[in-house]
């Protein structure tokens, strides 16, 4: 009787457990999703503010030529950066509604630094780097979700590679090489396509039945820019592989 009724408790403790689990990675790719339409309307918005189009030709207004041929550029290009940093380290620190706010500002200015990309590549090819990356997204995360194998090694290796991906673009920005161009490209995409699979994982395990409601949100919004910056990065460098120019 006893261990039927021991048995009765961890089978209701672990269905808990699952809840609890599936609740809180929910929030993340909510946060994720969300994060990522606030970006996609942020830079369709700029790029309605900035440019013209008459016939094949392109016209930039006065915040266009602000925004992509000015100093003004770099501050929109490291802004999202340096907020990615701050964010991070401060999270544990900021209210939930701070978290989330900061965390929706930052993918509003991803979305103006990225608008750029919607001025350079046609509307087609965005859209097919998108929904590719959004399928190979789906099916890595899915993986670090479900599978037992422990990711850590893995995730140590990608690291070591987006540190060698950033001084190879580095360097490729003095020899301009469109052969070392295109290797860093499938670098990119593979990098951070194993990274999308190792955070998965590593997020999961963040989960803790015993946090409170707050510390559970602020590692769902924690977790969703983890992921989210795994997207952005696929699509970036996925869409510099098999985008077609304007």
């Amino acid at each position: 009787m006893n261990d039927h009724r021991y048995m009765n408790t961890t089978l209701a403790d672990q269905a808990a457990l699952d809840q609890g689990l599936r609740s809180y990675m929910l929030g993340v790719y909510n946060y994720m999703t969300s994060a990522l339409a606030v970006t996609g309307l942020a830079a369709y918005g700029t790029k309605m503010l900035t440019v013209t189009e008459i016939g094949n030709q392109t016209f930039f207004s006065p915040l266009g030529v602000a925004l992509y041929a000015s100093p003004l550029k770099w501050v929109v290009m490291l802004a999202p950066l340096a907020m990615v940093f701050w964010l991070s380290a401060r999270i544990h620190a900021m209210s939930v509604a701070k978290a989330q706010g900061v965390f929706y500002a930052f993918a509003a200015l991803m979305g103006i630094s990225l608008s750029s990309v919607l001025i350079v590549y046609t509307g087609e090819s965005v859209a097919r780097a998108f929904f590719i990356t959004a399928a190979a997204f789906a099916s890595l995360s899915l993986y670090g979700y479900t599978t037992k194998r422990d990711l850590g090694p893995l995730g140590a290796f990608l690291m070591i590679g987006v540190v060698g991906l950033l001084l190879s673009m580095i360097v490729n920005m003095f020899v301009g090489s469109m052969g070392f161009d295109l290797l860093i490209c499938v670098g990119g995409v593979l990098i951070f396509a194993g990274l999308t699979a190792y955070d998965t994982q590593a997020i999961k395990l963040m989960y803790m039945a015993s946090d409170s409601h707050s510390t559970a949100q602020k590692k769902s919004i924690h977790g969703a820019l983890r992921l989210y910056l795994d997207f952005i990065n696929m699509f970036l460098f996925l869409i510099q592989l098999i985008g077609n120019r304007e």
